[in-house]
């Protein structure tokens, strides 16, 4: 099967690993990838801010650069429904609109594609510690991955998944929010972190860099020991963490 990656912005300059880390497992997997050099950003930062005609022109070009594409796998279940939204931006029936649809018929989340599409449930990875989950807002509300990464993560040898309480509250990140409400947003990530710890977890995990960078962020800023990283990095995992 093959497969482009969808790398994302915060994934090309902050998460390299976790891009590196879902190459490794989509191969090991048994899929073909490729890597499409002229993706750039979604456009979801000048969307969510209302610029809609100027996220048409990014929406374009990544049409075209993934047009060729069997499949694209995206590290970020925000980013990868940003291109779902693509099919809204175009007027109804039109030759784009319908470039888009097409796009976002083959355009998945990592965990999702490997759940959903290839029907794997266990990746035969191992990683000793005791985990807990940020369920990211875009992904799970309107993307709608829920199920797929925690099937996933369940089946890790050596990792213990416990509960994070108020799971499906917002980290505070929200792209543009976080900026242009920085005093809301330093308290919901505050409230975020206080859970996290509460569990007494050694690793945070998400499917979401930019909500890992935030809480990440948050808890050096705590001094606290809990690690983060993203799924990929863990699913990729055979014995060596």
């Amino acid at each position: 099967m093959k497969v482009s990656l969808f790398v994302t912005c915060l994934g090309d300059m902050f998460y390299v690993n976790a891009g590196k880390a879902a190459v490794e497992l989509l191969e090991h997997l048994g899929c073909i990838v490729d890597f499409p050099r002229t993706q750039t950003c979604c456009g979801q930062p000048a969307y969510n801010s209302g610029y809609h005609k100027e996220t048409i022109d990014v929406a374009k070009h990544l049409i075209e650069t993934f047009e060729e594409s069997a499949y694209v796998v995206g590290i970020s279940g925000s980013c990868v429904y940003m291109i779902h939204e693509y099919v809204h931006l175009f007027e109804e029936g039109s030759e784009w609109q319908q470039r888009a649809q097409r796009l976002k018929n083959k355009t998945y989340e990592l965990t999702q594609f490997i759940v959903e599409e290839l029907q794997i449930d266990d990746v035969g990875a191992h990683f000793d510690g005791v985990a807990t989950y940020h369920t990211s807002c875009h992904m799970t509300r309107l993307l709608g991955v829920k199920e797929a990464p925690l099937r996933l993560l369940e089946n890790v040898q050596g990792l213990t998944m416990v509960d994070l309480p108020n799971c499906h509250d917002c980290c505070g990140f929200g792209g543009t929010f976080s900026v242009k409400m920085s005093d809301i947003s330093e308290q919901m990530v505050d409230e975020k972190v206080a859970h996290i710890e509460e569990t007494k977890a050694n690793l945070l995990l998400g499917a979401d860099s930019s909500c890992l960078m935030n809480i990440g962020g948050r808890l050096s800023r705590h001094n606290s020991s809990v690690e983060v990283k993203h799924v990929a990095e863990i699913l990729n995992s055979r014995g060596d963490g």
